[in-house]
């Protein structure tokens, strides 16, 4: 089995200890870090904004996947540049103009990412795969950590990589929500190709033993 990339959320760390904990992930075999931005008008609840991530990338030793769960997220780019991320993910349900977004995070230099929520169904990225380097689905509705994973996700997965296939494009599948130990073989057969996991890293005994576990490492 092939093996996925590991997106420990951030929003799962102790926030009294946040350098602590990006110290750890940083020994850890994970591969980017998921910072999850909440405004609460987009979702309901509100996360951390970009001085607390400016802070964060400063001790982080691996890419940043920045994930904006709120309106707007086209004024935010050159922020989100700034951080040095390597992924800037941006809802299609918060955007008007999200082709021209993809193609304006591409041209700074970024990987390109539009996330569908729960209820979104895959067609409406159909036409824009081309300008996006990562679909991520949220298999939880957005805005708070620990909730429980949405099985029907799987199948939504499974439609989205013989969309991607068909097409001959090496856009990324994520996914968001509810990942752990249990799920995470079952979601790379569908197609995934990153798993963010934040409780399921975070809560574990040993986080860098859960990361490995994820992987297919152990």
């Amino acid at each position: 089995m092939r093996k996925p990339l590991i997106a420990p959320s951030l929003l799962s760390a102790d926030f009294a200890n946040l350098e602590r904990d990006i110290r750890m992930l940083n020994e850890s075999n994970c591969d980017w870090y998921h910072l999850d931005v909440m405004d609460g008008v987009f979702v309901p609840n509100i996360s951390f904004g970009f001085p607390v991530m400016q802070a964060m990338a400063r001790v982080a030793e691996k890419p940043l996947d920045v994930h904006l769960m709120i309106v707007e997220p086209e004024k935010f780019v050159p922020q989100v540049k700034a951080l040095g991320a390597r992924v800037m993910n941006v809802h299609q349900e918060a955007t008007i103009h999200l082709h021209r977004l993809l193609n304006q995070i591409r041209k700074e230099g970024m990987m390109s990412g539009v996330t569908l929520n729960p209820s979104t169904p895959v067609c409406m990225v159909e036409d824009v795969l081309q300008e996006a380097d990562v679909v991520m689905l949220m298999s939880v509705n957005p805005g708070f950590a620990g909730q429980k994973f949405i099985d029907e996700t799987v199948e939504k997965v499974k439609r989205l990589r013989e969309m991607i296939d068909r097409r001959n494009l090496n856009t990324l599948i994520e996914i968001d929500g509810g990942v752990s130990r249990d799920n995470a073989q079952m979601l790379v057969e569908a197609g995934v190709d990153v798993l963010v996991a934040g409780s399921a890293v975070f809560k574990a005994a040993d986080p860098k033993k859960e990361i490995d576990i994820l992987k297919g490492d152990r």
